[in-house]
């Protein structure tokens, strides 16, 4: 379950690949790794019908019978789009893409612990070793709750993205889910517009040849931070 990815790139870049219009995220950092329910940017297409660039946060809301608590931290990966609760995000008007440059996956051996934190070292994976812009197919919705009970109850607008089987790379590190990626602006439009029976053919395996590992434990050079441990597959 990707529960961590990074963004080392420009607003024009997200911009020019997915034909948005309208910019609302504010200022991207020139390199910035989100968790979950942290801000990130997403693509998506507004109510008005204009291809816009917006800031959401991490985590769709959670099947109420899974919600335990208070709070609802949120879903960020959403591997059953069948599944009842899913259905009413399928539609075009909840669909977005979500840029990345590169994700992570925690070390599967109990070694690859940092020191001095304690937490699990993460072996990372982008197109190539220049790390060039590609997108996760996500959903995105407005939504009333509370996310934190220090915060209370509010108004948000929040994101997940799909995942699907992983392969040989990917399964090798963490073996029950990757995310559903998109490296072509065809596939992009696809998603973003496509009826639902064609755009939930885009949920497939990545080709063995689509991804390679650029950082491992053992050359680590990123500082790691605790991982939230909110978010839930299924």
């Amino acid at each position: 379950m990707c529960n961590l990815y990074n963004i080392t790139t420009s607003q024009e870049a997200i911009r020019q690949f997915t034909g948005a219009l309208r910019d609302i995220l504010g200022n991207l950092e020139p390199s910035i790794d989100i968790y979950p329910n942290q801000f990130g940017a997403v693509v998506r297409n507004a109510s008005d019908g204009l291809r816009e660039l917006a800031s959401l946060r991490w985590g769709m809301p959670t099947p109420t019978e899974r919600v335990r608590g208070n709070s609802d931290p949120g879903t960020t990966n959403v591997r059953n789009p069948q599944y009842a609760h899913w259905q009413q995000y399928v539609g075009t008007e909840h669909r977005c893409v979500v840029p990345v440059t590169s994700f992570a996956e925690p070390s599967p051996n109990p070694t690859d612990v940092d020191p001095e934190t304690g937490i699990k070292r993460n072996y990372w994976f982008a197109l190539d070793e220049t790390c060039p812009l590609f997108f996760f197919a996500g959903l995105w919705t407005p939504w009333h709750g509370v996310r934190k009970v220090k915060e209370g109850p509010g108004d948000h607008e929040v994101y997940g993205f799909m995942t699907t089987k992983p392969n040989a790379l990917v399964a090798g590190i963490h073996e029950k889910a990757m995310p559903v990626i998109l490296t072509k602006q065809e596939e992009v439009e696809t998603w973003l517009n496509a009826p639902w029976l064609e755009a939930k053919r885009l949920q497939r395996t990545a080709p063995e040849d689509a991804l390679v590992i650029v950082e491992k434990p053992a050359t680590q050079i990123k500082n790691p931070q605790p991982a939230p441990t909110q978010g839930s597959l299924f």
